[in-house]
């Protein structure tokens, strides 16, 4: 896999904080976003634990000695739920789903891998959409099993697939 390649603004110190001037503050939440959701795709993150990820390269870059704090990593993982990037796991706002892509398309790429295998008809478990040989080349190959329920969910309500307990799912 390729290095991850930060953007322009990661170098720069007062990316950091979070800016009070209204425009320039947006303009920030931006770039933060496209930063957290690259991150993520680029290295296949679908859960940010804040005790994990607060020393983490992607809010701390040491080489110019600057971190985000957590106050603003919260106000910057808000602002990516407000657009339905992010979902909170906790009520204390410590772990939360990583939506690089939204549920709704993770379902309809896996729903297309399923009508293009001739799969329709078909039972698969959690396990064979994620870690199967089959899916090796799919990009939901490894999607974490939670974000994988969420999208099913998706299918589930467009008539297209039913969840079965807790490992399965069959496909219409």
């Amino acid at each position: 896999m390729a290095d991850f390649e930060w953007p322009w603004q990661y170098k720069f110190p007062p990316f950091f904080t979070l800016q009070p001037n209204t425009e320039t503050r947006q303009k920030q939440l931006e770039a933060w976003r496209a930063l957290i959701l690259g991150f993520c795709r680029h290295h296949r993150v679908y859960i940010i634990d804040l005790a994990e990820y607060l020393d983490s390269p992607l809010f701390n870059n040491a080489d110019i000695k600057r971190r985000l704090s957590e106050e603003s990593i919260q106000a910057v993982l808000d602002e990516l739920a407000s657009t339905g990037h992010v979902e909170w796991i906790d009520k204390s706002k410590r772990r939360c789903y990583v939506f690089w892509r939204t549920p709704t398309e993770w379902g309809q790429l896996i729903y297309a891998w399923v009508t293009d295998s001739g799969m329709t008809g078909s039972v698969c478990t959690f396990f064979e959409l994620t870690q199967g040989d089959d899916v090796a080349d799919q990009p939901f190959q490894g999607l974490a099993e939670e974000v994988l329920l969420k999208a099913l969910g998706t299918l589930q309500q467009a008539g297209k697939a039913e969840v079965m307990g807790t490992d399965g799912v069959k496909f219409f």
